[in-house]
This record gives C-alpha cells, structure tokens and sequence, in this order.
C-alpha cells in the first residue's frame, strides 16, 4: 500500500483531533524563548542539551518530519535561525505557516517524503533536528543518506530514536509477541492491520538499532553524543527500559 500518503492523511487527522504533536507553541513560549529560557525535545520528555547547539543566530536549519506542527520550529527561528520544515503533512505545516506569519518568524515550509530531500540541494544546512519521525518509513537508510548529503561539511544531525523491542511488546502485558524488525504492514494480524488503517491512524515501523545507529555511521556521519529517554510514567515498559534515544551526529569535514 501507498504508505506515504496513507501517513500523511494519519497526521492531518491527527491535527484536526489536536493531538499533542501537533499542538503548536504559545506566544509566551516563544516570548520565553526571546529572553534565553526556552527548550525543545527530540523525544517525549527529555530535552536536548543546550551544549547540544552552536550559535543559532543565522544557523540553517533543517526541520525534518516530526518537527512539523509549530513546536519545535518557531522556537529556532525567535532564536535567529534560518528555519526551514520538511514534512509529509501539510496540515502541520499550516501549524508553522502560522506562526511565521502571526510572528513574522520568516519560516520555509516544504512538503515530502523524508526519504527523498531532492528539493534541497547540497550542503544546504548547517543542522537538522529530527525529532522521532524515522518510525513512519519503511526503510531509514535512505533518511541517513539524504540528511548526510544535504548537511555542510561540520553540520550537525540531531535526531529522536525508537528501541526497536518497544513495538515487539504487547504494551499491556509486556509479553514478547513480535519479531524484529517490527512492521505494521507484516506483523500484524490482518484484523488489526484493516482496525488501524480504518481508523486512520498512521502505519509505524520498528527499525533495529543497526539500521538507527550504523545506518547513520555508514551514511558518513560520526556519533559525538546521544542520552535515553522514557514516556514518563505513561507506558508499562518505562518500569524496564527506555523507549526512546537522542542521537547528535557530525558531518565530517570532507
């Protein structure tokens, strides 16, 4: 099936239902921001380290996937970046649209598959954040390759990360019940797979670790720092393990 429009119906769904990923940021939070106290997420609940980030006024930033729906974005750009989000579902990115235009924040939106970044061209940014997003597409290998092409040499790639055992769990009972890597597409009973798609929700793909982490090694990158994360109390599995991981990457000089 057609995965990529399949998800990009799921997240404008998930806009018109105001789930919390797509909720944009206040006028206080960026007025925050203006003043030196602000902080955004690769993952649920940790926030990325400032260290984390160079000088951000002027900085071209790639916004990539899961940082569309006026979160993360709009908070870069009152710093001074050049701020510009790639996203598959336009409804998120009417969430960055607006704020740009209420704040004058000069956003760029582009619209696609996070897979094929053809619309930018090479050494074009100076750093991405990719909040976790990697999880919507098939194959991540591509994503890597891509983020590692359109990046100048010494940019950096911030990305959110999923523990693959997370998605082969039955959350409820944390029993082991699916193989890895995890795909809606081949993992679920039918009866669930046709649960999901009419309900709309979007297609999800638990990828292994050596396709996270030495798929973004063999694109070229060069790991300098990364942290765990959880859901904060909200899944059975936080008892047990992280879910979640944040990865910061450098682009070598060439």
């Amino acid at each position: 099936m057609d995965i990529v429009n399949h998800n990009k119906s799921a997240w404008d769904n998930y806009v018109d239902k105001n789930d919390r990923w797509t909720i944009p940021v206040s006028e206080q939070e960026l007025e925050n921001a203006k003043n030196g106290n602000w902080n955004i997420i690769l993952t649920p609940t940790k926030q990325v380290p400032h260290d984390w980030f160079p000088d951000l006024k002027g900085l071209k930033i790639l916004g990539l996937a899961c940082c569309g729906g006026g979160q993360q974005g709009p908070i870069l750009a009152t710093l001074g970046a050049d701020v510009t989000i790639f996203d598959n579902s336009e409804k998120q990115l009417q969430q960055d649209r607006n704020l740009s235009a209420k704040f004058n924040l000069d956003i760029k939106t582009v619209q696609g598959d996070m897979r094929d970044l053809s619309a930018f061209q090479d050494n074009a940014f100076d750093l991405i954040f990719n909040p976790c997003s990697i999880l919507f597409v098939d194959n991540v290998l591509p994503v890597w390759k891509e983020c590692f092409r359109v990046l100048k040499p010494n940019g950096i790639l911030m990305t959110g990360l999923i523990n693959p055992i997370s998605f082969q769990l039955d959350e409820e009972n944390l029993n082991l019940i699916y193989k890895q890597p995890f795909s809606v597409l081949h993992s679920l009973p039918t009866e669930k797979l046709e649960e999901l798609k009419n309900n709309n929700e979007p297609l999800v793909f638990g990828h292994s670790l050596t396709d996270q982490i030495s798929g973004q090694l063999e694109a070229g990158f060069n790991l300098t720092n990364m942290y765990e994360d959880d859901w904060n109390g909200e899944s059975k599995m936080d008892e047990y393990f992280p879910s979640f991981l944040a990865t910061r990457a450098l682009k070598p000089k060439q």
